[in-house]
């Protein structure tokens, strides 16, 4: 008996891991650049991939936990492409390949390709768009918040793990440097939320059915997700005019001037806090304004996904490469779940 064996023929992994084996084929050459054909043949990347992938679908914290899975879960073995017999690989691999398929660009790939099999199925919208940006926390501590000029901060107590007293030495990201992860920035989402070491992520969504069409990730600084917002729409942007809808935090007279710039009307909900808005009544007396309010929204259940199921919570990777690249596959990973769920409906 095999692990295919055992799987049912309406198992919800079936339809995936299809559309997961069609991508991998596509990406087959791209792999052979990444190998070198001399000394012990490597894991197969395919399989490295698609155990990622699980690693997402399936909440597991870390690699030695996957291992274990893959160890007597036989559902695991099926949709990595590991027979009974197969000997499981050691945790380092995912190590020494993370590196390779960072610098070969398979997540940027692997996540255009997804992209493409929602448009070839006529699922997204080409005129409708939402943006937004999501605090990611780094695999950083406070304690690691030191100054730049290698001031110590006084310790509070003795100890191996010793308190730090931070009361009135005032911290910030011009004068101090996390020294575990220096791309970590202090960042606070909200005035009543803590600031925390943490990235960005942001994200571009269709408005039709909810779909991720565009990913980035950058430092956490105050101007990020419109600069981000902006780099994000341009690649979808043509002669025919769009939409896009926001929240409040992109509501800024240079945001707004710089989409109606690319032929972007910007959808962006009013902020009217102590201050005038930059969306005047000529954009929101459209009915088309009060649809996007609506259908932004649906972006937020893309970022309570990466971070109830996937592992956007808390990186466990250090530096914006690597999160950006996690962050990619999380987009992507959520996107297969989309798309199975839309073709199953239809």
């Amino acid at each position: 008996m095999q692990p295919e064996d055992t799987v049912p023929a309406d198992h919800p992994l079936r339809p995936m891991r299809a559309m997961v084996n069609e991508i991998l084929r596509e990406l087959s050459p791209e792999f052979s650049k990444l190998y070198s054909r001399r000394g012990r043949p490597s894991i197969a990347p395919e399989k490295l991939l698609r155990a990622l992938l699980l690693q997402m679908f399936y909440s597991i914290r870390s690699e030695p936990m996957l291992l274990e899975q893959l160890r007597y879960n036989l559902l695991f073995r099926w949709f990595v492409g590991l027979s009974m017999d197969d000997k499981i690989w050691d945790p380092s691999t995912f190590s020494k390949n993370r590196d390779r398929f960072l610098n070969g660009e398979i997540s940027e790939r692997f996540f255009a390709a997804v992209v493409e099999r929602a448009r070839a199925d006529e699922l997204l919208s080409n005129e409708h768009f939402t943006v937004d940006g999501t605090l990611i926390e780094a695999w950083a501590s406070h304690k690691s918040f030191r100054p730049k000029s290698d001031d110590e901060p006084p310790t509070s107590s003795g100890g191996r793990n010793e308190g730090v007293n931070f009361r009135g030495r005032p911290r910030s990201n011009e004068t101090h440097v996390s020294s575990t992860d220096p791309d970590a920035r202090l960042y606070r989402k909200s005035s009543g939320a803590p600031a925390i070491l943490g990235y960005l992520g942001h994200a571009l969504m269709e408005n039709r059915n909810g779909l991720i069409v565009g990913v980035k990730t950058t430092r956490a600084t105050g101007i990020a997700e419109r600069e981000a917002a902006l780099e994000l729409i341009r690649g979808v942007s043509g002669s025919n005019r769009i939409t896009l809808g926001a929240d409040k935090a992109y509501d800024t007279k240079d945001f707004v001037e710089a989409l109606r710039a690319l032929n972007v009307t910007p959808h962006v909900a009013q902020n009217t806090t102590r201050r005038r808005s930059a969306i005047d009544r000529r954009t929101i007396r459209h009915p088309g304004y009060t649809v996007s309010q609506r259908r932004r929204r649906l972006i937020e259940e893309s970022f309570g996904w990466g971070k109830t199921i996937g592992r956007l919570r808390k990186v466990h990777f250090r530096g914006l490469d690597l999160v950006g690249d996690i962050v990619r596959w999380t987009a992507a990973a959520y996107n297969l779940i989309r798309i199975r769920n839309l073709r199953a409906a239809t």
